[in-house]
């Protein structure tokens, strides 16, 4: 039977003007998640990435630590929305990530901020009334992801490995716990906001269906060193 891993990417650089590389503080998530896997997967696993510089950074840290001569297969069907876009929509100033940051910074508390900015940006965005007004909608980015996700486990049912491990972010990991469970937009993008960086969530394959085991586990990070540990 296959276990599944789903990765969300190390740390970010938030605010800066590519949110798309690691910062320092998620290259040591990325190589404590590595040596984590070296200790618990009996055998070198499937491997997928997004295309987005995160993920592939991520993976390749994470994959020094374990399984180095593991093949790194890239589908761009894992990245991520636009969230600069969904943002900017919601508040066009947005458009400049540099100002986000900085009125987060300049918040009494700046998590429940953002998390207000980000619930009120992604109800926009899955509403119904402006899917014409993003590159890649709701609907599409969903269908996307639970694509992904299906052409996945029709490839592992009939390959059967012990592990597959894919590398990719909080909303494609939200959405493919959200098709599993069944839940609406909104609480799907509840989970986008608790899931931590390098937090493996964990699905069981039976036949060809997905069953979820975990979600957001990230106990290797808060047992060792838990200074490492970020939402964004």
């Amino acid at each position: 039977m296959t276990t599944i891993y789903l990765i969300r990417h190390g740390q970010a650089s938030f605010g800066a003007e590519s949110y798309d590389q690691l910062s320092p503080n998620g290259e040591l998530q990325a190589k404590l998640l590595g040596s984590y896997f070296d200790s618990i997967l009996k055998e070198a696993p499937v491997v997928m990435a997004g295309s987005m510089q995160r993920h592939q950074q991520t993976a390749q840290l994470c994959l020094d630590e374990c399984f180095p001569e593991s093949e790194l297969i890239t589908n761009p069907a894992w990245n991520e929305f636009n969230h600069t876009q969904v943002f900017a929509r919601y508040e066009p100033r947005f458009n400049q990530p540099e100002l986000l940051k900085e009125d987060v910074a300049q918040h009494a508390n700046p998590r429940a901020y953002l998390s207000k900015i980000f619930e009120g940006a992604i109800e926009r965005w899955t509403g119904g009334d402006y899917h014409h007004e993003y590159e890649e909608s709701w609907p599409d980015f969903k269908n996307r992801v639970e694509s992904a996700l299906q052409d996945l486990c029709d490839e592992l049912a009939e390959k059967r490995p012990r592990y597959a491990v894919v590398f990719t972010s909080g909303g494609v990991i939200s959405v493919a716990a959200g098709k599993i469970l069944g839940l609406s937009p909104s609480k799907t993008f509840a989970l986008n906001w608790a899931i931590a960086n390098t937090s493996m969530t964990t699905l069981r394959l039976v036949g060809n269906e997905p069953q979820l085991l975990s979600l957001n586990e990230h106990h290797f990070i808060k047992a060792n060193q838990p200074e490492l540990l970020t939402w964004i």
